[in-house]
């Protein structure tokens, strides 16, 4: 026989907004058309370093600890909330550039290869899932300033630096809650 359980989750996302710098995002535009950004650009959206990864990460670290630490549990997912908005950003970007947004990007090899789960860490205990997004928001940070060298339009640059502005925000408040514990 089956024993009922159930969890008790006071923690109330009400009312939750998006954790990013208050500052504006240029326009999203391009230049023109250019397949081979778009490409970079799908490497950010859902390769192993991407804005797909993080976001999940991000809600699965959050549901994890909603019950037992719900100021954490919602800052996590405020910033899970602007990692939306970026994806938001960089498939449309994609789309402008002439690209595809079918959640695969290209491979080293250049074949193109689906977003799979195996990219997110999911650490036992609340300081390694702190260090594990901080580590992913500075690869993601180090991806896009390597592609704004690659990619030579200064509309996808903007909006790559601004999404940068967030991603350092994030870091500095993952800190902060290193810190708290």
């Amino acid at each position: 026989m089956m024993e009922e359980r159930s969890l008790a989750n006071n923690c109330s996302f009400a009312g939750l907004k998006p954790i990013m710098v208050d500052l504006p995002y240029p326009p999203v535009k391009v230049r023109g058309v250019n397949r081979d950004y778009a490409d970079l650009l799908k490497v950010d959206y859902c390769g192993s370093v991407s804005e797909l990864s993080a976001i999940t990460q991000y809600i699965n670290n959050e549901t994890r600890l909603s019950c037992e630490n719900c100021p954490m549990a919602k800052t996590l997912l405020g910033i899970a909330m602007a990692e939306m908005m970026h994806l938001q950003k960089l498939g449309e970007l994609i789309v402008l550039l002439g690209g595809d947004v079918d959640f695969s990007a290209r491979s080293r090899s250049g074949r193109p290869v689906m977003w799979t789960p195996d990219y997110l860490a999911i650490p036992d205990n609340t300081k390694k899932m702190l260090m594990a997004d901080i580590d992913a928001e500075a690869g993601a940070i180090r991806q896009y300033e390597m592609h704004m060298g690659m990619i030579k339009d200064d509309c996808v640059d903007a909006v790559l630096s601004r999404i940068i502005l967030d991603e350092e925000y994030h870091i500095m408040l993952l800190k902060i809650l290193m810190q708290d514990l």
